[in-house]
Protein backbone atom coordinates (compact mmCIF):
# COMPACT_ATOMS: atom_id res chain seq x y z
CA UNK A 1 0.00 0.00 0.00
CA UNK A 2 1.17 3.50 -0.60
CA UNK A 3 1.97 6.12 1.74
CA UNK A 4 -1.25 8.02 3.15
CA UNK A 5 -1.25 12.10 4.49
CA UNK A 6 -3.15 14.41 5.92
CA UNK A 7 -5.91 13.86 3.21
CA UNK A 8 -6.21 10.62 3.56
CA UNK A 9 -7.05 10.92 7.06
CA UNK A 10 -9.58 13.62 6.85
CA UNK A 11 -11.51 12.56 4.03
CA UNK A 12 -11.54 8.74 6.35
CA UNK A 13 -12.95 11.37 9.08
CA UNK A 14 -15.76 12.61 7.24
CA UNK A 15 -16.49 8.74 5.74
CA UNK A 16 -17.07 7.87 8.97
CA UNK A 17 -19.27 10.92 10.34
CA UNK A 18 -21.06 11.03 7.38
CA UNK A 19 -21.70 7.93 5.51
CA UNK A 20 -24.42 9.20 3.78
CA UNK A 21 -21.84 11.50 1.57
CA UNK A 22 -19.79 10.81 -0.94
CA UNK A 23 -16.88 12.72 -0.05
CA UNK A 24 -14.04 11.07 -2.88
CA UNK A 25 -13.97 14.52 -4.64
CA UNK A 26 -12.22 15.59 -1.56
CA UNK A 27 -9.08 13.26 -2.20
CA UNK A 28 -8.58 14.96 -5.17
CA UNK A 29 -9.50 18.70 -4.65
CA UNK A 30 -8.25 18.78 -0.88
CA UNK A 31 -4.70 17.94 -2.40
CA UNK A 32 -5.17 20.50 -5.25
CA UNK A 33 -5.83 22.89 -2.53
CA UNK A 34 -2.84 22.38 -0.26
CA UNK A 35 -0.52 22.13 -3.33
CA UNK A 36 -1.87 25.69 -4.61
CA UNK A 37 -0.97 27.31 -1.00
CA UNK A 38 2.61 25.43 -1.23
CA UNK A 39 2.92 26.96 -4.49
CA UNK A 40 1.86 30.21 -3.23
CA UNK A 41 4.62 29.56 -0.83
CA UNK A 42 7.07 28.78 -3.32
CA UNK A 43 5.78 32.13 -5.82
CA UNK A 44 5.89 34.49 -3.05
CA UNK A 45 9.73 33.27 -2.59
CA UNK A 46 11.01 33.31 -5.33
CA UNK A 47 9.13 36.98 -5.91
CA UNK A 48 10.37 38.22 -2.71
CA UNK A 49 14.12 37.34 -3.46
CA UNK A 50 13.66 39.91 -6.87
CA UNK A 51 12.07 42.65 -5.34
CA UNK A 52 8.46 41.79 -7.17
CA UNK A 53 4.88 40.83 -5.76
CA UNK A 54 2.87 38.37 -7.44
CA UNK A 55 0.88 40.62 -9.17
CA UNK A 56 3.49 42.82 -9.92
CA UNK A 57 5.50 39.55 -11.80
CA UNK A 58 1.93 38.67 -13.54
CA UNK A 59 2.50 41.71 -15.75
CA UNK A 60 5.83 41.50 -15.89
CA UNK A 61 5.66 37.86 -17.30
CA UNK A 62 3.13 38.85 -19.63
CA UNK A 63 5.38 41.03 -21.38
CA UNK A 64 8.06 39.34 -21.16
CA UNK A 65 6.24 35.89 -22.89
CA UNK A 66 5.17 38.65 -25.50
CA UNK A 67 8.78 38.81 -26.90
CA UNK A 68 11.34 41.59 -28.27
CA UNK A 69 10.66 44.38 -27.80
CA UNK A 70 8.04 42.95 -25.00
CA UNK A 71 5.72 45.29 -25.41
CA UNK A 72 1.66 44.58 -25.30
CA UNK A 73 -1.45 47.26 -25.39
CA UNK A 74 -3.04 47.61 -21.73
CA UNK A 75 -5.83 45.65 -23.32
CA UNK A 76 -3.82 42.68 -23.94
CA UNK A 77 -2.52 43.02 -20.50
CA UNK A 78 -5.97 42.66 -19.24
CA UNK A 79 -6.53 39.92 -21.25
CA UNK A 80 -2.93 38.15 -19.90
CA UNK A 81 -3.79 38.30 -16.24
CA UNK A 82 -7.50 38.76 -15.76
CA UNK A 83 -8.23 41.89 -14.17
CA UNK A 84 -10.30 44.98 -14.49
CA UNK A 85 -9.19 47.95 -16.74
CA UNK A 86 -8.95 50.02 -13.45
CA UNK A 87 -6.87 47.62 -11.88
CA UNK A 88 -4.50 47.42 -15.02
CA UNK A 89 -4.33 51.11 -15.13
CA UNK A 90 -3.29 51.43 -11.44
CA UNK A 91 -1.06 48.69 -12.02
CA UNK A 92 0.90 49.87 -14.80
CA UNK A 93 1.50 53.17 -13.15
CA UNK A 94 2.96 51.64 -9.94
CA UNK A 95 5.07 49.35 -12.44
CA UNK A 96 6.19 53.13 -14.54
CA UNK A 97 6.91 54.60 -10.45
CA UNK A 98 9.38 51.55 -10.20
CA UNK A 99 11.14 51.71 -13.54
CA UNK A 100 9.87 48.19 -14.02
CA UNK A 101 8.06 49.11 -17.37
CA UNK A 102 7.35 52.22 -19.75
CA UNK A 103 4.52 53.42 -21.17
CA UNK A 104 4.28 55.33 -24.25
CA UNK A 105 2.07 56.48 -27.21
CA UNK A 106 2.12 54.74 -30.54
CA UNK A 107 3.84 56.77 -32.77
CA UNK A 108 1.39 55.46 -35.84
CA UNK A 109 -1.73 56.19 -33.42
CA UNK A 110 -1.23 58.64 -31.07
CA UNK A 111 -4.69 57.09 -29.27
CA UNK A 112 -3.05 53.83 -28.43
CA UNK A 113 -0.68 52.96 -25.71
CA UNK A 114 1.74 50.18 -25.67
CA UNK A 115 3.26 49.36 -22.32
CA UNK A 116 6.81 48.19 -22.59
CA UNK A 117 9.27 46.26 -20.24
CA UNK A 118 12.43 48.38 -19.51
CA UNK A 119 15.67 46.09 -19.01
CA UNK A 120 15.09 46.50 -15.16
CA UNK A 121 12.38 44.55 -15.47
CA UNK A 122 13.40 42.20 -17.46
CA UNK A 123 15.97 41.09 -15.36
CA UNK A 124 13.46 40.99 -12.11
CA UNK A 125 11.26 38.39 -14.09
CA UNK A 126 13.78 36.58 -15.17
CA UNK A 127 15.32 36.27 -11.84
CA UNK A 128 12.04 35.71 -10.47
CA UNK A 129 11.27 33.38 -13.09
CA UNK A 130 14.41 31.40 -12.68
CA UNK A 131 13.89 30.69 -9.03
CA UNK A 132 10.18 30.30 -9.14
CA UNK A 133 11.14 26.98 -11.58
CA UNK A 134 13.99 26.01 -9.75
CA UNK A 135 11.23 25.53 -6.64
CA UNK A 136 8.72 23.68 -8.53
CA UNK A 137 11.14 21.36 -10.40
CA UNK A 138 12.09 20.31 -6.97
CA UNK A 139 8.02 20.26 -5.85
CA UNK A 140 7.48 17.94 -8.71
CA UNK A 141 10.73 15.64 -8.51
CA UNK A 142 8.93 12.65 -6.73
CA UNK A 143 7.37 11.91 -9.79
CA UNK A 144 8.95 10.46 -13.23
CA UNK A 145 8.78 12.19 -16.38
CA UNK A 146 5.73 10.34 -17.92
CA UNK A 147 3.75 10.83 -14.38
CA UNK A 148 4.18 14.62 -14.70
CA UNK A 149 3.20 14.85 -18.22
CA UNK A 150 -0.11 12.30 -17.25
CA UNK A 151 -0.86 14.69 -14.25
CA UNK A 152 -0.52 17.91 -16.02
CA UNK A 153 -3.04 16.48 -18.91
CA UNK A 154 -5.49 15.09 -16.02
CA UNK A 155 -5.24 18.55 -14.60
CA UNK A 156 -5.49 20.48 -18.16
CA UNK A 157 -8.88 17.89 -18.39
CA UNK A 158 -10.60 19.15 -14.87
CA UNK A 159 -9.71 23.39 -15.69
CA UNK A 160 -11.28 22.85 -18.97
CA UNK A 161 -14.16 21.20 -17.36
CA UNK A 162 -14.64 25.28 -15.59
CA UNK A 163 -15.98 28.05 -17.96
CA UNK A 164 -14.13 30.49 -19.34
CA UNK A 165 -10.87 28.61 -18.77
CA UNK A 166 -10.63 27.54 -22.75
Amino acid sequence: MSETDDVDRIVADWARERPDLDVSPMSVLSRVSRLSRLLDRARQDAFTGHDVTAWEFDVLAALRRAGRPYELSPKQLLVETLVTSGTMTTRVDRLVERGLVSRYRDPEDRRSVHVRLTDAGRERVDGAMSDLLSSETAMLESLEADERDELAGLLRQLLLGFPGTH
